[in-house]
């Protein structure tokens, strides 16, 4: 029975090695805050952490998880907000907020690897996470109000 590790814990499962990652999550986990947009990588609305890395969990068979640690958005803050969250309801980035848990999980990633991105950074870590609703302007400057919230320890 495979095992994998989300948001530090562990869960068990029947599922066929070659399943997409995204539906373990959503329906043998019931994590359902990684969305199903396109199903071949090209929207990032599947976004999780694998090992603090983001990848698109609608085509990385299950298999390619185990024995790696997966975040989720729903793993990104225990008690309050993490910084990009906190900056996403501050400068109220989302619009229909269907990509927003990918976004987000690209932007921690992002932060994670670089405190103090530029412009250019920022579009390139978020390159391929697609908002139908054009909120780029918006998610740039999130970003960096996020960064500057970690920077002071919010």
């Amino acid at each position: 029975m495979p095992e994998l590790k989300i948001n530090g814990k562990l869960y068990s499962f029947e599922a066929e090695q070659d399943t997409p990652l995204l539906w373990t999550i959503r329906e043998q986990v019931g994590l359902t805050g990684t969305k199903f947009g396109c199903g071949i990588a090209s929207c990032g609305a599947c976004t999780v952490l694998l090992d603090g890395k983001p990848v698109r969990s609608c085509i990385m068979p299950l298999a390619s998880a185990l024995g790696r640690e997966i975040t989720t958005i729903e793993g990104i803050s225990s008690l309050k907000y993490h910084p990009v969250q906190q900056a996403w309801i501050e400068l109220e980035v989302p619009q229909c907020g269907y990509c927003q848990s990918g976004q987000i999980l690209s932007a921690v990633a992002l932060l994670e690897q670089n405190p103090s991105p530029s412009d250019d950074d920022i579009d390139s870590a978020m390159n391929g996470n697609l908002c139908r609703c054009g909120t780029y302007q918006r998610i740039r400057k999130a970003v960096h109000r996020a960064a500057k919230l970690s920077q002071e320890g919010g």
